[in-house]
């Protein structure tokens, strides 16, 4: 184990009109350290991409993680995908993206937009080698990961994003890059990448997404702790010497729990304070520093 950490997030925006996104991304971790991320474009959209698309990214997601080389995989793809009764054609692209140990990436793409690598607030392109397997052209790489790493995977709905509208040629790779950096340095999690760069997708689509459109994004951090306190002891003399040793610790503090964050509170001679202002998010409560919690923040929910 070393000191490094993914965090990861992503997001798709239907296409105007359909129920079923044609993009899927599947997450599997092997253990605490070795995860594999698969973004999957079905062909064509609604039903018959959503099931391509779905089936794509859990088989190699499985397969992938569980160390099967990629040659295995594609071939598994091919004789497992079901035909397009119209295009006679069993078809989904995919990008694949493999932390292995929290030390390196393995990168693998088929016919998706190349995946962004920002490192240092800047593009870095990493070397790629092409492997023919199947008759299909899959690109591969292998690296060491560096601290505040951003890898972004996309669906090719990002690029066509604003086509015929606010862009003649859609959103460029190049224009989404010079956009991803302007934001490399404000520290953002994954997952508000995600949301600002497909926010300004649905600006360039004018409201109406004309594809399926999907990101991932990987942000390489340090690794921080977390201590998580639930339930009070089953003797409640004990009470005093569980909230001392937990709030010892170094890091951040979450207490769950009505009763355990009364206990909480009491122990640290204040009050519950309830916060129910943000409707999008689970009922919480918190609890205000106090001279006994010096070293950290603590959260209640």
């Amino acid at each position: 184990m070393n000191n490094l950490s993914a965090d990861i997030g992503y997001h798709s925006l239907l296409k105007y009109g359909e129920q079923l996104c044609g993009d899927h991304v599947e997450v599997v971790g092997l253990n605490e350290d070795t995860t594999t991320i698969v973004l999957a474009d079905g062909l064509g959209s609604g039903v018959k991409a959503s099931i391509l698309s779905t089936l794509t990214s859990r088989i190699i997601s499985t397969m992938i993680a569980e160390g099967l080389p990629i040659e295995d995989c594609v071939s598994t793809i091919a004789a497992t995908l079901p035909v397009c009764s119209e295009r006679q054609v069993a078809y989904s692209t995919f990008t694949i993206l493999r932390l292995i140990d929290n030390r390196e990436v393995e990168v693998i793409e088929y016919d998706n937009p190349a995946v962004i690598l920002l490192r240092d607030g800047k593009n870095y392109e990493f070397p790629r080698t092409t492997l023919n397997i199947g008759g299909k052209t899959i690109r591969k790489s292998r690296f060491a990961l560096r601290e505040n790493d951003i890898f972004v995977a996309l669906s090719d709905g990002c690029l066509y994003a604003g086509v015929g509208m606010e862009l003649n040629f859609g959103w460029e790779r190049k224009d989404i890059i010079e956009f991803l950096e302007t934001l490399y340095d404000v520290g953002f999690t994954a997952k508000t990448l995600t949301t600002i760069l497909l926010d300004e997708c649905y600006k360039l689509y004018g409201g109406q997404p004309g594809d399926d459109t999907t990101a991932c994004v990987v942000r390489i951090r340090k690794r921080a702790a977390m201590n998580l306190l639930f339930g009070p002891p089953s003797n409640r003399d004990d009470c005093d010497k569980m909230l001392s040793l937990f709030f010892s610790k170094e890091g951040k503090h979450i207490v769950c729990g009505g009763t355990t964050s009364e206990i909480a509170a009491r122990y640290l001679g204040t009050e519950v304070i309830p916060n129910l202002d943000k409707s999008s998010r689970p009922s919480t409560i918190s609890i205000p520093r106090s001279r006994r919690l010096r070293r950290s923040k603590a959260w209640i929910l």
